[in-house]
């Protein structure tokens, strides 16, 4: 497995943190990340629709792939806006979202990003940074499956929707002022 997404120099990151919509929207803004999608991944069912992954039969989390430029953000800057923008410490739940595919995950691409994602799983544990353990999965990648055109760009084609107003606004919002300096122009 590589981590190398094109001639560009630019890699990939597979997270799954709850509701991909939520995901897709803050790594949208990261300065670096040049392409995010919402998607499928981890489960044994092959091109999953967003029925069946509801249904919690296939396996599969709700995730969101991102193409990245490593000399403008890395690897750690990007785990560490994974795990503070989502509750790494809820089983199968963000918020009212339950169901194996809201699932806290890692789907690492290479040794390197494997031994990252586990040594800052680790860091946070020892340093108590959340009040119960983390519960993140931390797994190899194997396929991604994008989810259908209209769960793609959500926030950004819904912002007023119920959803993105309750849910996905306010967390947005905290993400822009916790993280500021890594914000796209």
């Amino acid at each position: 497995m590589t981590v190398q997404a094109n001639n560009n120099g630019l890699h990939l990151a597979t997270f799954g943190s709850g509701c991909f919509w939520c995901t897709e929207a803050i790594f949208q803004n990261v300065d670096g990340v040049t392409k995010v999608e919402s998607g499928y991944s981890g489960g044994k069912v092959k091109n999953p629709t967003y029925q069946e992954v509801c249904s919690g039969l296939t396996g599969h989390a709700e995730v969101i792939q991102l193409t990245y430029d490593p000399k403008k953000v890395t690897y750690d800057e990007l785990l560490e806006i994974f795990w503070q923008t989502h509750d790494p410490t809820t089983l199968n739940r963000q918020g009212a979202d339950e169901g194996t595919q809201y699932r806290s995950v890692v789907f690492y691409h290479d040794a390197t990003q494997k031994q990252l994602a586990e040594s800052y799983k680790k860091k946070l544990d020892s340093a108590g940074a959340f009040d119960n353990p983390i519960v993140t999965e931390i797994a190899p990648f194997t396929t991604f499956y994008k989810a259908e055109d209209y769960h793609q760009n959500y926030y950004n084609l819904n912002g007023s929707a119920p959803y993105c107003s309750f849910v996905i606004r306010p967390k947005l919002e905290k993400f822009k002022k916790v993280f500021a300096q890594k914000l796209k122009n």
